[in-house]
């Protein structure tokens, strides 16, 4: 299983879209514990460029606090499972919580902004749309 967070500033952000870098973890689901861990820079946001990127990198789950209704589709068609409303800003705490079963997620897809500019996301805070 390979799991993904997106950063921003080596820390979890909830701006799927606005993802400097992603955060992989390759975990043993079996043994519920990590086995490697890389922070890799993805190419330059598009539309459905990161969910087709990811699925090439081998992600099979993306942990994210909020993301569009094209990228939760995107991923979703790949086969990739998409925990929305997760919070934090540690991935390593977060990831170990989602193989521990305790991560708590729930959140709703965005449908308040078009592509990326919507002039309303402050990268550093949560936030319901990613």
């Amino acid at each position: 299983m390979m799991i993904a967070i997106p950063l921003r500033g080596r820390k979890f952000t909830s701006h799927f879209g606005g993802a400097e870098a992603f955060a992989l973890y390759t975990a043993d689901a079996a043994r519920h514990e990590v086995i490697g861990r890389q922070v890799v820079e993805p190419p330059e946001h598009g539309r459905g460029v990161f969910p087709t990127w990811l699925r090439s990198q081998g992600v099979t789950v993306v942990l994210a606090g909020g993301m569009g209704p094209r990228a939760n589709t995107i991923l979703t068609k790949h086969g990739i499972e998409v925990l929305l409303g997760v919070q934090g800003s540690d991935p390593d705490t977060m990831v170990g919580r989602f193989l521990a079963g305790t991560l708590e997620s729930g959140g709703e897809l965005c449908h308040e902004h078009g592509f990326h500019d919507c002039g309303h996301h402050d990268p550093s805070t949560p936030s319901a749309c990613g």
